[in-house]
């Protein structure tokens, strides 16, 4: 069911288009003003001031979805204004845009220092499962911010060819640790990489998704850390046993 998003955003007609480098530079340089009108801080770092709104926003989208998240409450825990946050993104959702960027590209860097290429095949998967598990159960936000883009059928994402590049890699690694193990006899032929991957982020995202709803429907506590290493270690083993030869 698509969600109707109430954006708080002015008119675009009336926003000049200009560079990111451009509004960070101006926006920079302005006095800004809080919505109530007083004076804040300048800033000389718009690269810090962005990163630091995009940290803000994504707790707020992750919480309330796109059309509950607030331009004003992302501002005042930023301490900037609207204005600026609109010279940085263009609107709540170029900045629900680049959130879901962020949130891509910081997994895939993480996952990129695995080197995986370094070690033999079947621990190469074991180590990329467990990875991803433990990504996904420490970072909440990341699999909420996903399944506010699906209740959304991918819209936002569609439009992004930056969160596109950044996969590419992630299938790449796991496509060359599944054919260096079929080459060993490690692994049986047949499988595709993409559905492997599928099967990962599955398992690892209803362990994060379903846990509040699976604790009590069974009446298990699913959050200790003794549950959540017991379900990581059975991941890693139901993966690793699907690709054995």
């Amino acid at each position: 069911m698509n969600q109707t998003v109430h954006s708080d955003d002015p008119p675009a007609a009336k926003r000049p288009r200009r560079s990111t480098a451009e509004k960070a530079t101006k926006a920079a340089k302005a006095p800004a003003t809080s919505n109530g009108g007083a004076a804040e801080p300048r800033t000389n770092d718009p690269e810090r001031t962005m990163a630091n709104i995009i940290e803000v926003a994504t707790r707020e989208f992750a919480e309330k979805g796109l059309a509950g998240a607030r331009i004003d409450e992302i501002a005042e825990a930023t301490r900037t204004s609207k204005r600026m946050i609109y010279y940085y993104f263009d609107s709540k959702e170029g900045l629900y845009l680049r959130v879901l960027e962020d949130a891509y590209r910081r997994m895939r860097e993480i996952e990129s220092d695995l080197h995986l290429d370094d070690l033999e095949p079947e621990a190469a998967l074991r180590r990329l499962v467990g990875f991803t598990v433990d990504y996904q159960w420490a970072h909440p936000e990341f699999i909420r911010l996903v399944m506010t883009e699906n209740i959304h059928r991918g819209e936002y994402l569609a439009r992004s060819a930056v969160i596109r590049d950044l996969n590419v890699p992630a299938i790449d690694g796991l496509r060359r640790v599944y054919e260096r193990g079929v080459t060993a006899g490690v692994f049986r032929a047949g499988l595709d990489p993409v559905d492997l991957h599928m099967s990962i982020s599955a398992l690892s995202v209803f362990n994060v998704a379903n846990r509040h709803t699976f604790s009590l429907i069974f009446q298990r506590d699913c959050e200790s850390d003794t549950a959540q290493r017991e379900r990581r270690e059975q991941i890693v083993e139901m993966l690793v046993r699907h690709a054995r030869a």
